[in-house]
């Protein structure tokens, strides 16, 4: 069956473009998603809903040729297995093990190690779960975590983290290497997780976007997004021209940001402090103009229902053209100099290389992906106003090691310079925020935002009289993580810090 023949069966979704659901059975749940792997899908987000007595079901969005399609396949409450997707998506594999965790929910896959628990909850128990409470009886048992051995003459492991030098979240990393060559890298994550899909179901619906905007602090404007958009469109709003352009304003200033904040820290990786001066200092621009404009430095709830919080300031409109001019101008000096400075190349070229076969078999996303040639980008793909009258020119590199990882970064810095000028001239008069309505009780809505990482996804289920029944925010560094792993194997082991920023994922975000 070709790929669009299941957009034909579903139904639109509201939210964000583009979006449609189909219910399926076990067979046509897996048939669906191994039809639109071949055709070229990628998995976005897998994620269970829980009812009570009637039930559950999975959930799993994929972005193919049309649009984005949302399988759910229900579950009776005798049932706690669904197939696994592992076979036609990779990405799913960490997924369905935190979806275990949380949700009591099996797949049979051939990994049983446990994800996010960490000892925080009993193994019988599933936070998200509609089940009886059970008693607590003692500490939790410590898990017993057999990481993957590599064995051979010479092999010997090095194990870093979940705790680091410096201000870093925590993750561990098992290094198996000879010398120091990297032969297999092994990570272990969810040490920073906080209950956050839990904490959203005390919440009212329409005060979600505060929890939202800070499940990964560096990519708030995103978060906050893509829950109003899953919101506005379960209310049937469409909010105001004026509102839709200052939160492509605020996203585009937060890709400004991130990327100033990596390049320097790229530079710094590589031995040129110089990098790191210079654009720590570009990235304070952008911070006092984003202060200037919207009376923040970080964008945390500016985005909320209906529009946002505030209008861009009698000043700001100026403040941040000429910030840019500044960003465009210095940024592309820099660039130059690191093209020109052979310590730097040296350090960046043929590092961490991800091939885009690889990365079209593992779903590399976001910046990342693009700069293995997955031209992906929701700007562009599936755009939401008011990026479509905006032209975005999306990056692209083919070589997907870190020089390539920088050179995208370089160009995504650029354009967002653009369009930040193009919202400015095109800023439309009239309100910028109006009043959202609760949704009915059961309606599910999905946002989905281009942001600086790659695309978020807020997964939104309406409960009875104006409550939160399910939320599921998604980081595209649940596709990103294990794909570092790949990128190292070859390398040695001082170039894992410079690989690991040349991708910069969310702990955060990921272990939710």
């Amino acid at each position: 069956m070709p790929a669009t023949s299941w957009f034909e069966q579903a139904s639109a979704l509201p939210g964000a473009p583009g979006i449609k659901r189909l219910v399926t059975t076990s067979a046509s749940w897996l048939q669906a998603a191994q039809e639109l792997a071949t055709a070229g899908g990628r998995l976005l987000a897998l994620w269970a809903s829980h009812h009570g007595d009637t039930g559950s079901e999975v959930h799993a969005a994929i972005a193919a040729a049309p649009g984005v399609l949302v399988l759910t396949l229900p579950r009776s409450p005798s049932r706690h297995d669904y197939p696994s997707l592992g076979v036609c998506f990779p990405a799913a594999g960490r997924m369905q093990r935190a979806l275990r965790d949380l949700s009591g929910l099996e797949c049979g896959d051939w990994d049983a190690r446990p994800w996010l628990r960490h000892t925080a909850w009993q193994a019988r128990r599933h936070p998200l779960a509609a089940e009886p409470e059970l008693p607590w009886q003692g500490d939790a048992a410590i898990d017993d975590y057999p990481f993957v051995r590599v064995e051979g003459d010479g092999v010997h492991e090095i194990a870093v983290g979940p705790v680091h030098a410096g201000i870093i979240e925590p993750g561990h990393f098992r290094f198996s290497v000879v010398g120091e060559k990297i032969l297999r890298l092994e990570a272990r994550l969810g040490y920073v997780h906080k209950g956050i899909e839990q904490r959203f179901q005390s919440l009212p619906i329409l005060q979600g976007y505060r929890l939202a905007a800070r499940v990964s602090g560096d990519s708030t404007v995103a978060f906050s997004w893509a829950y109003c958009q899953a919101l506005e469109g379960m209310a049937a709003v469409a909010i105001p021209e004026r509102g839709a352009h200052l939160r492509a304003l605020a996203l585009e200033l937060e890709r400004i940001a991130n990327h100033c904040g990596d390049l320097g820290a790229l530079g710094n990786d590589a031995g040129f402090a110089f990098g790191m001066s210079q654009f720590s200092r570009l990235k304070e621009f952008v911070l006092r103009a984003s202060e200037v404009a919207f009376g923040q430095r970080y964008l945390f709830d500016l985005v909320v229902p209906g529009g946002t919080q505030v209008d861009i300031a009698a000043a700001g409109s100026a403040t941040i053209a000429a910030c840019l001019v500044k960003v465009a101008e210095q940024s592309a000096l820099i660039r130059r100099i690191y093209n020109d400075h052979a310590g730097v190349r040296d350090r960046f070229v043929g590092t961490g290389t991800v091939a885009p076969t690889l990365a079209a078999q593992l779903g590399l996303c976001g910046f990342a992906g693009r700069a293995s040639a997955q031209p992906f980008d929701l700007r562009v793909d599936l755009p939401c106003d008011p990026y479509p009258e905006l032209g975005v020119v999306a990056a692209r590199q083919t070589d997907g090691d870190v020089a390539a990882r920088v050179a995208i970064r370089f160009d995504e810095l650029l354009e967002s310079c653009r369009l930040v000028n193009c919202i400015l001239e095109r800023l439309p008069p009239g309100p910028y925020q109006l009043a959202v309505p609760e949704p009915a009780s059961g309606t599910l809505g999905i946002g989905l935002i281009e942001g600086w990482r790659g695309p978020v996804l807020v997964a939104l289920q309406a409960g009875r009289s104006g409550t939160v029944q399910r939320c599921h925010p998604h980081d595209p560094s649940w596709q990103n993580w294990p794909v570092l792993e790949h990128a190292v194997i070859g390398n040695i082991v001082p170039d894992f810090p410079l690989i690991n920023k040349s991708f910069n994922l969310s702990y955060s975000g990921h272990d939710l």
